[in-house]
């Protein structure tokens, strides 16, 4: 089964092979993957895939603790359209 073509981050499409290459390029903590890759910035604000992500960081590189560079969560206070921004309405 190829799994290069999972994808971790639903809301920004990083797949499984793009985490890989952060991490082969230098960056080992999930923070630092997350800047590269975009993982966990998306409408969902890592909801969805930032355990996922965490976890994934832990099984690359165990000896690094877990809470070393935890990722900011920050949920939007509502959703709001393109629309209503370019209208002024909100």
């Amino acid at each position: 089964m190829n799994t290069s073509n999972l994808i971790v981050c639903r809301c920004e499409e990083v797949t499984l092979e793009q985490l890989e290459e952060a991490y082969q390029s230098g960056c080992c903590s999930a923070r630092q993957i997350k800047m590269k890759t975009r993982a966990t910035m998306g409408a969902c604000q890592g909801r969805v895939c930032r355990q996922m992500l965490d976890a994934w960081v832990h099984l690359k590189n165990p000896q690094l603790p877990r809470d070393a560079e935890q990722l900011a969560y920050r949920p939007p206070i509502r959703p709001v359209t393109f629309g209503q921004l370019a209208k002024g309405e909100v």
